[in-house]
């Protein structure tokens, strides 16, 4: 039994979505057990060059032996968004029974479609199928550049593969293919005959496609047959584990925050020593001619503008700070399996739709609590805040890969799921979070009243304007995971499978740790040169940490992919771009409330009558 909720066309099962859930297919893991001589079905899945990994086809896209009638395999929600588009095969594979070089069909190519082989292998393309779960990889074809004077530039097409399938008791362990020991098909321009086909002239050429299956048994168990897929090194292996960079990263970060902290409490209990000995009077009575961060008592909480999109940043950087701890900790209690294609990106559109009430909660009780007025507004920008960039962004995304023909492009049923996941899901929990926290709002928590006239802000020097704070807020932090930000690069937009979840929930910790310590110093020096502006200035220094990640994006795309093409192109940045913004409201948000305890803290600190 496979679990569905993707349909796409042409014979997919859509009875399959009647009876299975999507939290099923996020977390089972079926094991299949076969006898011997039970049918094992392969899969096609999709091709696509090897250096764009986001721009996939279908695999029976190409001139390849198909069916006349293609069944489609209903796939899970991660799976869809994932690009997969499983499809039966021609390959007739029945389990420990091995096969030598049986015909799968005999295709006679066109001109064009020669042309179209040829253009996909000089990219570098390379094919997907699917057996009992395990993804199979191999290169369509084969090229060869030599010399220098004279040229050669040959290009073949792969005829023959060789299955290889590990074996134990009766489940399947592991499958790969090969082309060892197999000649190419050489297909030159408006080539009329092939070594292993049949020139038929005027640039057309039949060729037949065999197949070989070989069974081996594994002494490996079901239950870790995951291990085996690791080990597997179709694509190079990059993603190594440089230990010293990343002990060196949490040194620097340690030291960074041991002498942030203990030169600022140091300050802090000199100013606390200076103005409790000076000052014998109350909250109100403190700006006797004195300067520094006690003369502003009575402005320091003073509401600042824009409060509704204040809240709503305060509101949508909780819900992704939700939504992060538990995809970590979800994979941390090895939820995932390496097996279910696409199962943390189901995982996280079911928690971002479930979260959504955190940020309704946290964005109208603050917004309630600094006497905002239009708490319906203030809802409506909360849940349009992340989602109408995202929409927008998918759009333009979704609209390319649908004219290029990738598999990436979503079904129409799939919007439809997606959109009805947030209309009936998602924003009815911000509304239900926001009038929870509207009515459970109580007075704002502040040491010293206001006053109704503003002071008038001194001149500031140019280290204490906002790009500066923006510049040292946010480097700090990026530099924390600068080292981590690589390995997940190459886990998003490239080949590889990120295991390391215990490293990345320090990282994760650091960085959050990192962000509010720097945002509470860049505050302090704010409040010392009697600035009171700092509601804004908090969210701001730290949250510019995303505009790092998007400029690292960049250099990655340039100097550590071999990306290229308007559809790799286009994914990759507008989604870096979302990226970058989830970041700076998360980071934002920590920043703010790090910041408004540390105020609380120095003005409920000061002597009072």
């Amino acid at each position: 039994m496979q679990c569905g909720v993707g349909h796409l066309p042409g014979g997919c099962q859509k009875t399959m979505w009647l009876h299975c859930t999507l939290i099923l297919c996020l977390f089972s893991g079926w094991i299949v057990g076969y006898k011997q001589g039970d049918n094992v079905t392969l899969y096609v899945n999709k091709v696509g060059p090897y250096h764009n990994p986001q721009e996939t086809y279908h695999y029976y896209t190409l001139p390849v032996c198909s069916p006349e009638k293609v069944h489609h395999k209903s796939l899970s929600l991660g799976e869809v968004l994932d690009g997969d588009r499983m499809a039966e095969s021609l390959y007739h594979i029945r389990f420990r029974e091995n096969v030598e070089k049986k015909t799968l069909c005999q295709l006679t190519l066109s001109e064009k479609q020669v042309d179209q082989l040829r253009e996909a292998i000089e990219e570098l393309y390379y094919f997907e199928f699917v057996l009992d779960d395990i993804p199979i990889w191999g290169f369509v074809g084969y090229i060869e550049e030599s010399g220098f004077l004279p040229h050669s530039h040959k290009v073949g097409l792969w005829t023959h593969l060789d299955f290889n399938i590990e074996y134990n008791g009766n489940s399947v362990i592991f499958a790969n293919v090969s082309v060892k020991d197999v000649k190419p098909v050489p297909l030159e321009e408006g080539a009329g005959a092939a070594v292993g086909g049949v020139g038929l002239g005027g640039g057309s050429l039949t060729v037949t496609h065999t197949y070989s299956v070989r069974w081996f048994e594994s002494p490996l168990p079901h239950a870790r047959r995951a291990e085996r897929l690791r080990d597997y090194s179709f694509f190079p292996k990059t993603l190594e584990i440089h230990w010293l960079s990343i002990i060196n990263s949490l040194v620097l970060v340690v030291l960074l925050l041991g002498f942030v902290i203990i030169i600022l409490m140091r300050v802090l209990k000199n100013d606390f020593a200076r103005y409790n000995v000076e000052e014998e009077g109350g909250c109100d009575d403190l700006d006797q001619g004195d300067n520094g961060w006690k003369i502003i008592h009575t402005d320091v909480f003073r509401f600042p503008p824009y409060k509704s999109l204040l809240c709503a940043v305060l509101g949508v950087g909780a819900q992704f700070l939700t939504l992060a701890t538990g995809i970590i900790v979800m994979a941390l209690l090895g939820m995932f399996n390496v097996h279910r294609h696409g199962a943390i990106n189901s995982a996280a559109i079911v928690l971002y739709a479930l979260t959504s009430c955190v940020s309704g909660y946290v964005s109208c009780s603050f917004y309630t609590q600094i006497n905002g007025q239009r708490w319906v507004w203030n809802i409506i920008l909360t849940s349009s805040l992340f989602s109408a960039p995202l929409f927008l962004t998918w759009s333009v995304v979704n609209s390319i890969h649908w004219w290029s023909g990738s598999t990436q492009a979503l079904p129409a049923t799939t919007v439809l799921l997606l959109l009805g996941a947030w209309v009936l899901v998602g924003f009815p929990l911000t509304v239900i979070g926001g009038i929870v926290g509207k009515n459970r709002a109580g007075s704002f928590q502040a040491p010293c009243r206001t006053r109704n006239i503003p002071r008038q802000i001194p001149t500031q020097p140019w280290y204490k304007h906002t790009a500066v704070h923006m510049a040292i807020g946010g480097f700090l932090p990026f530099s924390a995971i600068s080292v981590e930000l690589y390995y997940i690069f190459a886990t998003v937009w490239g080949r590889e499978h990120y295991t390391l979840y215990g490293i990345l929930l320090c990282v994760f910790a650091i960085l959050l740790s990192v962000g509010a310590c720097i945002s509470v110093a860049l505050t302090y020096f704010l409040l010392s040169g009697e600035d009171y502006r700092w509601w804004w200035r908090s969210v701001l220094s730290t949250g510019s940490t995303g505009l790092f990640i998007f400029v690292y994006s960049v250099f990655y795309y340039r100097n550590r992919s071999s990306m290229s093409g308007l559809v790799q192109s286009t994914e990759f940045f507008g989604y870096s771009l979302l990226t970058a913004l989830v970041f700076s409201l998360m980071l934002g948000s920590v920043a703010f409330w790090a910041s408004l305890a540390f105020i609380r803290y120095i003005y409920r600190s000061l002597k009072m009558d």
